[in-house]
Order: structure tokens, then C-alpha cells, then sequence
């Protein structure tokens, strides 16, 4: 049995970052801390959100490395923050739930996949940056696949 790709200890509730690139910073470390991936996998992050922005609407930014990281890349899996008062992604684009992801081989498709089920939905989105805990998210998840 490979790793759980959203694993408790990969969710940060009321998080408040000053910058989207902390945001990014944060929902990577959480990766790497958790033995997803590679500490340079997060250089990648930065470097993806460089050539074009990861804000996605509805409230949602999806960090994730370039084509060439994914080497560092050692199990899929993704990162939540819940960023209640927002950060802005740039053009008043403001973020209120990100989610860092890394894909083992095309393991990124579906995971996108999902997160873009869920988040299609503005009141889903609402569901996420108003929950309480782990579980609540988690439960919204497993409704969404």
C-alpha cells in the first residue's frame, strides 16, 4: 500500500500568508515534509508559478512543479491550505484554499481531476474555507470521486 494521498498531517487550517509565493512555499514544504517529494521540488513550484500563474478561479490556486521535477517527485500526493482571509495570486486574483500537488508519473491527472470536480462549484469552494477540521474536508472529497 503506497502512501495516502491526502494524509491528515498534509491539511493547514486558518493559515495567513503575506504573499502568494509563501503560500506556494508553505503547501510545498508540506509535501516535502511528509516524504512526497524532493526539497528542490519546491524551486520548481516557484519557477511553474513564473511562467504562468496557478490560480484557477473560484477561488483556488493549484501549485504544482514543472515537467522537468517530475524526478523529485517520490509518491503522489497534495497539500491543502485553508487561507480564510485569501492571498492574492496577482490581477486581484485572490486564493482562498490552495492545494500543492505532485504526481508520480500521470498520478497528477487525477488528483487535478478531482480537485477540479469539487471545485467547480463555488459552494463546494465555501465548504472548504469554512470547515472545521480535517475530516470535514476529507468528507468533501470522498462525496466529489
Amino acid at each position: 500500500m503506497g502512501k495516502e494521498v491526502l494524509a491528515t498531517e498534509n491539511v493547514k487550517l486558518n493559515v495567513t500568508v503575506a504573499s502568494k509565493e509563501e503560500a506556494i512555499r508553505l503547501a510545498g514544504e508540506l509535501l516535502v515534509k511528509n516524504g512526497y517529494v524532493h526539497d528542490s521540488y519546491i524551486d520548481s513550484m516557484m519557477e511553474r508559478e513564473k511562467l504562468t500563474t496557478t490560480f484557477m478561479g473560484n477561488f483556488i490556486a493549484i501549485p504544482h512543479g514543472t515537467d522537468e521535477s517530475k524526478k523529485e517527485v517520490l509518491a503522489s500526493g497534495i497539500s491543502i491550505l485553508q487561507i480564510p482571509e485569501g492571498v492574492d495570486f496577482g490581477n486581484g486574483n485572490v486564493a482562498k484554499i490552495v492545494f500543492g500537488i505532485a504526481g508520480k508519473d500521470d498520478g497528477h491527472l487525477e488528483i487535478l481531476s478531482q480537485i477540479a470536480i469539487l471545485c467547480s462549484e463555488v459552494k463546494n469552494v465555501e465548504k472548504i474555507v469554512a470547515a472545521k477540521s480535517y475530516e470535514e474536508i476529507k468528507e468533501l472529497f470522498e462525496e466529489a470521486i
